[in-house]
This record gives structure tokens, C-alpha cells and sequence, in this order.
């Protein structure tokens, strides 16, 4: 396998040798004692252990060298003021010393397979570093500075070291890479490598576990990100590959792993901020995006909202120019600190999206299909619940990297077994199981699949209504809702009484967190009209009316879509939400508000007289829907000023029939309507 050598990319948050500046010295004693300090940092690092030791140690000894004679001066400096030369070389020395520093910390803290692929180049990169100390103490001006002549043969003695330098690599380091580039080679030909020869270059690198090489795939998945190259990304897509195949090969069982499901209970109490959340799933935004109308969505969600073909924007009802979205970048920034404020695992799919961009590799491809085959054998295989768990466990993650990998479990007979898992009534694997058939739904072969297998699509409707944990059910709930991109498995899904009674018992009595779920899986059910009727029946007006008191923004979305689906059954069962839709319009979020508003618009315009006089007679209703009109949403200002129109009509006697035709211009009636809403 083709190996490029370019020099090991620095981590984006370090400081390239180019940029480092030299400190402000205001004497000629603090700058060498700035110096110092940072040679004694230099010179404490560790070499690093699983490759190019050699190259690291022997520049490691040098600063040490070199910190004796910084010791040396600073003791006995006697000179008023260095000479310029002097000064010279010792900002230059600073930024060696710091160069120095951020390579063999990048190399330690980044991925090792990478470092060890590149290892000839960054060979040529330490020892360019020392040829540049080396020229450093060539022209250092020893006679200028009156040195005793234990400094004088210090000078020498690192003179010397630094002489003898060349680019050399250990004999084992090119024998280790040439293991792993033969090993790539042979996946790509579809030969499965022998597990005792991976066990042997895994020890030789320290991934001993399979935490170490979770944290070695998360690392290569970033230094994808860092790549303009395609051929570098492509070998790094296809040490990944090798690392997968390999974690679960070689640590798949007696690696003692605690597998921690998705903890929900936890963000009970955390209410995500309305403009960190997506209109359309609501739930927390990963990788924000604008589209054409100005919005902004997660791109999963309007990616998922396009291919089902809507071609309006679903927060302005808008016509979509282009489907072009440009990330919002300030909006992530934003998101990110909050997570990390409040201790919330933040994944983007910005990574995933680098590595999938060369997921068409066929060393990674090749990788994949052997790890899936032996996770399946394996889980198949398990005669306990907790080992079947651990491989199941592995198959949800997997199956969330990219659509190679999704196709390959589907392929490979996945989802008859993971329907075998859905029954167990151990929580975790019953949780891991069905959220990898909620990843695994996300490619759109794969709908098709589990909507015409009667035996999948069954046995997700039940985990939805007797699941063994709310997070079961809540991700069930969110695995119809990503069978309803698909306008026909929309319809076909929303005949099912069970998958409506189920939605609706778990929007009524579960956690927050599955209640979202349940919600966006009904929000996107209730875009098919037949289907509203069946939802109308079984209560979800009044269900969503429960649903406001604790989570508003989304009660009222919902029922925004089902009063604009369900004709005048909606519009009756709603009659007695007219103050609550009120309440929210003065109390909400901007994204409530202008749900409230574009309800209480429909409900009037179809309710006829007796709505409008309902609304009209809540005290305070007329100065809220200035307020909204002042300071809502674009979409929010504008339903509220058609709300205000009707209330004018209505003043005015106007308002006689609910197929009246209304005025875009203001009703000249300067009538108020009421003061305040009650506290």
C-alpha cells in the first residue's frame, strides 16, 4: 500500500514553530531566565514510547544539555547586558526549545498508527530541529561573553552532540510499519489478517484495551478533519478500518467493558435552550445549518426532511430555491460550550461527514465486512445475555459511522438477530439493540427492509409499547419517526392503532427526554391527513394539551399540525385550549409563540364567530399580540399581525362566518380589546 510522507500535520489548537513568538524582555536576566524555564519544561518531557524513541530521547538529552548550561549562565552572569548576537540566539533558541516541545507532545497525545505511517518524516523533522540547535550554538558568540571555561566545554560538549546527528529510523519502527501496511494490504484483498499477528503490533503500540483503541479510532477520525490531501485521508479512513476490525477481534471479550447506556433521566431537569434546539426533531441542534429561507435546522433532520420530498422550508412554509445549507459555525461554537458547561456528551456529525467523504475506500470497506461478520458470529454465538450485550453494543456503534457500514450489517442478516435481542429483557442489550436498528434506518435501503419485514417492524412496535426502559421505548419512538421520512411508510404506519396508542402512551407518561421522542415521531405522522383523523381519536389534542404544561414548545407544535390537518373535528376539540394557546402566546419561547399564533389563526379562521369571540374576550389578548408582533419571529410577527386583523374584523362586526374573506390591510377600528391576561 502507497504511503505518502508528508510531515506529521500539527493539532490544530498548537501553535505551528512559524508562529511562536519570543517573550518581550524587558532585561537581558529575564529572558535567559524565561529561556530556562522553558528548556527545564523541554527537557522533563518523556520520549515517546511506542515509536521513533530513539529520534525523541536523543533530542530530549540534548535540552538537557542545554538547561545545564542555561543553569550556568544565569549563575554566573556577571555581563550588565548580552550582546546582540548573544540576545539573538537566544530568541531563536526559544523558538527551537518550543518547537521542540509541541512536536514530541503532538506526537504523544496523537494517534499512533498515524505517527507511526509517518514516522520517516517526522525522523526528518526532529532532526532538522536539532541541526537548527546545532547552528544556534555554532554561532554562539562564547568570546563575546567572557564564559568561565566550564560553560566554554558545555558549549563544545552540545556542539558536539548536536554534530553527530542524522535522520535515521530503529530497525523495529520500519519493520512495525511495514507489518501494518502488508496488514491493510491483505484486508484490501479480502484475507483475513491472523489475530496473533495484530496482537503483536497492538502491544508494540500500547492498545491494549479496547478503551485504547476507541480513543486511537476517535483520534484518526480527527486527523481526517485536519487532511486537505484525499490520499492521506484515504490511508487514514483505512487505519481506522484496521482498528475497528481489530478492537473487536482482540478485545471483544476479555476486555472488561461497562457499557453505559444513554442516561435520560439526567436531562430531565435540563431544559436545552429554544435556539439551541432544531425545529424540526426538538431536540438538541449537532450540526447546524442555513438553509435558503434563512433557518436554521440540524442537518440530519432537514436532510431526512428533503429526501422525503417536501420542498418548502418546514418553518416558514416557504418554497425552497436550493437545497444548499451552509453550516453555522457560531451557532455550534455556541451549542459546544453549553454541553461542556453542563457535562453533555456533544457528538457532531462533522467528523463522520469528513471520514464518509472517502468511505468508498475498499481497505475500509473490506475492514468493515470482516468486523460485522465477526461481531454477528459472535452475538450469535453468545450464550449469556451480557456477552451478546458487549457485541450488540458494538454493532450500534458501528452502525452510527456511516452508510457502508449500515449496509454491511443489513446485508450480512443483521436485523433477524437483533429482532431476536429486541425480546431479551436485559435492559442494556434490548436498548443496544433496538437503537441499532434506529442507526441502522437511517439509509434508506434499509427502510425498506425493516418496513417489509413484518417480523421487524413488529417487534419495534412492541419494544414501543412494553419495553423494558423508557430509554427502549424512546428510541423505538425515534426509529418510527425515522421510518416516516418515507411519505408511503408514513401512511402505512399511521393505520397501525398500535404505533399511534403507543406514541401517545409514551408522550403522555414517559421522561422528557422520551417524550420528545414520541412527539416528533407524531409531529411527523400528523403531516398525513387520514392520519390525523386516527390521532384525533385517540386524544392527541388532549394529549398535547397535557404536554404544554410541562413542555410547551413542543404541545403546541404539535398541535399547530394537527388543527392544519384536521379540519373542523381539530378545531372542536381544541375550542377549550383557547385561553392556554393564549397564555403561551404571552408566556412562551419565540418558537411557541409562533406555533400559538399560527393555531389560534387557523382555529379562528375555520371555527367561525363563536372561536373569535372566545378569543377575543381573554382580557389582555390584543396588547400580547402587539408584543408578539413587535418581538416574535419573523413567521411568529407575521401570524400575529393576521391574528390582530381578525380581532379588528371581529371589533369592527365584520366577522360573521368562518369562511369569511379577510383584509391584508389594517381594519381602520381603533378598538381594544381587554387589558390584561391574568398571572
Amino acid at each position: 500500500m502507497a504511503v505518502s510522507q508528508e510531515t506529521l500535520p500539527p493539532k490544530k489548537k498548537r501553535p505551528t514553530a512559524g508562529l511562536i513568538a519570543t517573550p518581550s524582555m524587558e532585561s537581558d536576566e529575564r529572558l535567559i531566565r524565561t529561556l530556562l524555564l522553558r528548556s527545564k519544561e523541554t527537557s522533563s518531557l518523556k520520549p515517546i514510547p511506542f515509536v521513533l524513541y530513539r529520534n525523541s530521547i536523543s533530542i530530549i538529552r540534548k535540552t538537557k544539555l542545554l538547561t545545564l548550561l542555561l543553569e550556568d549562565l544565569v549563575v554566573d552572569h556577571v555581563v550588565p547586558c548580552f550582546p546582540a548576537s548573544a540576545v539573538l540566539c537566544f530568541e531563536e533558541l526559544y523558538i527551537v526549545l518550543q518547537s521542540i516541545k509541541t512536536l514530541i507532545e503532538d506526537c504523544c497525545n496523537g494517534s499512533k498508527f498515524w505517527l507511526l505511517i509517518q514516522q520517516q518524516s517526522v525522523a526528518h523533522k526532529f532532526h532538522e530541529l536539532t541541526l537548527e540547535l546545532s547552528t544556534l550554538i555554532d554561532i554562539f558568540p562564547i568570546k563575546e561573553m567572557n564564559l568561565s571555561e566550564d560553560i566554554e566545554e558545555l558549549v563544545n560538549l552540545i556542539r558536539k552532540q548536536c554534530s553527530k546527528s542524522v535522520a535515521s529510523i530503529a530497525e523495529h519502527d520500519i519493520i512495525l510499519r511495514n507489518d501494518v501496511l502488508e496488514k491493510l494490504d491483505r484486508i484490501k484483498s479480502e484475507i483475513v489478517p491472523q489475530q496473533s499477528k495484530l496482537k503483536e503490533i497492538f502491544t508494540r503500540l500500547q492498545l491494549n484495551d479496547s478503551t485504547s483503541c476507541t480513543d486511537e479510532i476517535e483520534i484518526l477520525e480527527e486527523e481526517v478533519k485536519n487532511q486537505s490531501d484525499q490520499k492521506s485521508k484515504a490511508e487514514i479512513v483505512s487505519l481506522i478500518g484496521l482498528v475497528r476490525y481489530a478492537k473487536c477481534v482482540l478485545y471483544g471479550e476479555s476486555s472488561p467493558r461497562i457499557i453505559r447506556c444513554r442516561n435520560k433521566s439526567n436531562s430531565t431537569d435540563l431544559t436545552i435552550p429554544a435556539d439551541f434546539r432544531c425545529p424540526i426533531s426538538l431536540d438538541l441542534v449537532r450540526d447546524p445549518v442555513v438553509i435558503c429561507t434563512g433557518q436554521t435546522y440540524d442537518r440530519a433532520s432537514i436532510n431526512l426532511w428533503i429526501e422525503s420530498g417536501h420542498t418548502t422550508c418546514p418553518k416558514t412554509g416557504q418554497t425552497l430555491l436550493h437545497t444548499e445549507m451552509i453550516p453555522n459555525r457560531a451557532l455550534r461554537n455556541l451549542i459546544v460550550m453549553w454541553c461542556r458547561e453542563h457535562r453533555i456528551p456533544f457528538e457532531s456529525t462533522e467528523i463522520k461527514e469528513k471520514v464518509n467523504d472517502v468511505t468508498t475506500n475498499k481497505t475500509l470497506f473490506e475492514a468493515t465486512k470482516m468486523t460485522v461478520s465477526f461481531l454477528l458470529e459472535k452475538a450469535r454465538a453468545s450464550q449469556s445475555s451480557e456477552k451478546a450485550n458487549y457485541f450488540v453494543h458494538e454493532l450500534r456503534a458501528l452502525a452510527k459511522t456511516d452508510s457502508n457500514s449500515r449496509a454491511c450489517i443489513a446485508e450480512a442478516g443483521g436485523l433477524p438477530l437483533l429482532v431476536k435481542f429486541l425480546g431479551s429483557d436485559h435492559p442494556n442489550l434490548q436498548v443496544n439493540a433496538i437503537t441499532t436498528i434506529l442507526n441502522l434506518s437511517i439509509l434508506e435501503a434499509n427502510k425498506t427492509r425493516i418496513m417489509e419485514t413484518d417480523s421487524v417492524l413488529n417487534s419495534i412496535i412492541e419494544v414501543l409499547r412494553t419495553g423494558v426502559s423508557w430509554e427502549a421505548k424512546g428510541n423505538a419512538a425515534a426509529t418510527i419517526f425515522s421510518l416516516t421520512g418515507v411519505h408511503t411508510y408514513r401512511k402505512k404506519l399511521g393505520r397501525k392503532t398500535r404505533v399511534i396508542k403507543g406514541l401517545m402512551e409514551l408522550a403522555r407518561t414517559g421522561p422528557v427526554s422520551s417524550k420528545r421522542d414520541a412527539l416528533v415521531a407524531i409531529l411527523n405522522l400528523a403531516g398525513d391527513r387520514e392520519t390525523v383523523g386516527k390521532l384525533i381519536e385517540v386524544g392527541v389534542v388532549e394529549m398535547a394539551s397535557e404536554v404544554m404544561d410541562g413542555l410547551p414548545e413542543e404541545g403546541v407544535t404539535v398541535l399547530e399540525a394537527v388543527v392544519k390537518k384536521g379540519g373542523l373535528v381539530a378545531i372542536t376539540a381544541t375550542f377549550h385550549l383557547i385561553t392556554k394557546l393564549a397564555t403561551i402566546l404571552r408566556d412562551g419561547t419565540e418558537r411557541a409563540q409562533e406555533s400559538a399564533a399560527a393555531t389560534l389563526v387557523n382555529v379562528c379562521r375555520k371555527g367561525g364567530l363563536e372561536i373569535v369571540t372566545e378569543l377575543a374576550a381573554i382580557p389582555g389578548i390584543e396588547r400580547v399580540i402587539w408584543e408578539v408582533m413587535g418581538m416574535g419571529t419573523g413567521r411568529g410577527r407575521r401570524k400575529a399581525a393576521t391574528l390582530l386583523r381578525i380581532l379588528r374584523r371581529w371589533a369592527a362586526g365584520l366577522y360573521c362566518n368562518a369562511t369569511a374573506t379577510y383584509s391584508t390591510t389594517n381594519a381602520s377600528s381603533t378598538t381594544t380589546v381587554g387589558v390584561v391576561l391574568p398571572g
